[in-house]
């Protein structure tokens, strides 16, 4: 007569406790309370007749049959987790799906996806452009490229671009009755904002040790894109990301009148789960993705 198998959680409870010997420990990387550890020990040990562990007022240590059970449930476990994700593994044709920010995809991605094409034709790629940071759970999300700081706690991220404030305008800023010529010009000019990030103007000016300028006036944009388009229009003057403005500075259309810039203390990362790693689609567009970042040279 087979013997039930006990319920997963108790599994899951035992071997990290029996991994990290602490009942805290295994909580925080279960996410659930301590004492939900311990009752469910208790209850594999109920449930097999056998003590698993020993709690002392030194902490938890493992018993004879402890130390002969968790290498095999260890192992157990690994055969589960690669099954379930052979199970979830994409089709080698399923599109390759990308969450970003449209202004990173419209300026910085979508004129490199050619040479991602040309060099993986049977790779499709589908991009999710939002503001929304898209979870992987649930969603046919591969890989995203987030904004941030890179904490994300279970997920591999990994740096792609640090970004740098940079002050741009149309060329014809650079004459007229008040010509852009220094920092201190922008007291005569009409400040861009960017609604996402009010304070980068404040800081820009901090830095570039400008005073004397107004920052309450001037429109704002809810997007870098539009932040952009404004900025070359000759709206006024617009701190942007450098790397988003590349294009417009390549093509003149944009000039960026000061060498100042300034660190604003978050990146651009490359964000999945770290199974996907295995996937192929996955791992071709991150190594093509590092060595376009390597390169940063605009696609003619």
């Amino acid at each position: 007569m087979a013997h039930p198998i006990p319920p997963l959680p108790s599994l899951r409870a035992f071997e990290a406790t029996g991994r990290l010997l602490s009942f805290r420990k295994a909580a925080e990387e279960l996410s659930i309370t301590r004492s939900a550890v311990s009752h469910q020990i208790h209850a594999l040990e109920e449930a097999l007749s056998v003590r698993l562990l020993e709690r002392s007022t030194r902490g938890v240590s493992l018993t004879p049959a402890g130390q002969a059970f968790l290498p095999e449930i260890q192992a157990a476990l690994g055969r589960l987790a690669t099954a379930i994700a052979d199970l979830r593994r994409p089709s080698p044709n399923e599109p390759l799906t990308i969450s970003l920010l449209p202004t990173f995809a419209v300026r910085w991605l979508i004129p490199r996806l050619g040479a991602f094409r040309r060099r993986y034709p049977d790779i499709e790629v589908r991009l999710d452009a939002s503001l929304e940071v898209a979870k992987f759970a649930g969603s046919d999300v591969d890989l995203a490229i987030r904004y941030g700081r890179g904490d994300w706690p279970g997920l591999h991220s990994e740096r792609l671009i640090a970004e740098s404030l940079i002050l741009v305008c149309s060329p014809g800023l650079l004459q007229g009755p008040v010509p852009l010529k220094e920092p201190s010009d922008l007291a005569h000019h009409v400040l861009l904002h960017n609604s996402s990030h009010p304070e980068d103007w404040s800081l820009w000016l901090r830095a570039a040790a400008v005073t004397g300028v107004d920052l309450d006036r001037g429109p704002s944009f809810a997007y870098a894109e539009l932040l952009l388009r404004a900025a070359a229009e000759g709206l006024g003057v617009a701190l942007v990301p450098s790397h988003l403005a590349e294009g417009d500075l390549a093509t003149g259309s944009l000039v960026a009148p000061f060498d100042f810039t300034y660190d604003s203390g978050f990146s651009y990362w490359l964000v999945c789960p770290i199974q996907a790693l295995d996937d192929r689609r996955v791992a071709a567009f991150r190594e093509w993705l590092l060595g376009e970042i390597d390169g940063r040279a605009m696609p003619s």
